[in-house]
């Protein structure tokens, strides 16, 4: 009862703001300063700059941007599909079935995003899979990361989701590859929205497995930022997360839109 009084309400307001700006919000201003900042040797940067923006648009760095963006988007949709296919699958198996293959489908979220990476090394560093040095090495581990959030996503959504409506379609005769494009799957747009929201900020962000299996030529945000750090080049590093936060947000707010919509139908 002791929260309900309003000094004790302030008081916990002042503890969150304070952690807010300690945690995220300090952190998250000082990136933004280091991106525009020339020359830091005190409080505050002594001037302020675009040019380490227009390094990072304009030289190797705009690489990344491009490799990010693809890896994201063919990641999440290919994360999307599975993660669909198997909350469907396994729906309507018995409560001892469906926990197992529950725990299955979310075991990536439990293990370490560098182990994925390790394991795919090993993997597929030889014959008869040779797939080390490729592009497809680093979709594998992305996809393999961000299924089993999509595939929860969806799951919550299934498991909220009343049956009556595709029962009374079957009863009137639908086929059930009508039952679920036309019923089931437009039911499920809000949860399939979020799953793609997530499944693409999480790959964006990806760097543990990542660094493991990126060829030389295929180099994504996380992995140039960590890159640009390790030379030294902080301000750089700064201005290319700059861009990979703004991105994430902007395409993160775009979906939450369309998720929006969809739940208004």
């Amino acid at each position: 009862m002791l929260f309900w009084s309003k000094p004790a309400r302030l008081v916990i307001w002042a503890l969150f703001f304070c952690l807010f700006g300690l945690v995220f919000a300090l952190p998250l201003l000082t990136l933004i300063l280091a991106s525009f900042s020339g020359q830091w040797t005190s409080v505050l940067p002594s001037y302020l700059t675009v040019r380490h923006f227009a390094q990072v648009l304009l030289g190797p760095s705009a690489d990344n941007l491009v490799a990010s963006l693809i890896t994201a988007l063919v990641a999440s949709i290919i994360s999307l599909i599975l993660g669909t296919w198997a909350a469907l699958a396994i729906r309507n198996l018995r409560n001892g079935s469906k926990r197992v293959m529950d725990m299955v489908f979310l075991m990536p979220i439990a293990v370490p995003s560098v182990s994925v990476g390790l394991g795919l090394l090993v993997t597929f560093s030889q014959p008869p899979i040779l797939l080390n040095g490729t592009l497809s090495m680093v979709l594998i581990a992305h996809v393999v990361l961000v299924t089993a959030f999509a595939f929860s996503n969806v799951s919550a959504g299934l498991a909220r989701l009343p049956q009556d409506q595709e029962q009374v379609a079957a009863s009137l005769g639908a086929s059930p590859a009508y039952v679920l494009l036309k019923v089931t799957l437009p039911l499920l747009t809000s949860q399939l929205v979020a799953a793609a929201s997530l499944a693409f900020a999480l790959s964006m962000g990806e760097l543990a497995a990542t660094i493991m299996v990126y060829p030389p030529g295929w180099v994504t945000m996380p992995v140039g930022i960590f890159a640009l750090t390790d030379r030294g080049a902080v301000f750089g590093a700064a201005a290319l997360a700059v861009l990979l936060v703004t991105i994430t947000f902007m395409v993160l707010a775009a979906l939450s839109r369309v998720r929006t919509r969809a739940s208004f139908r």
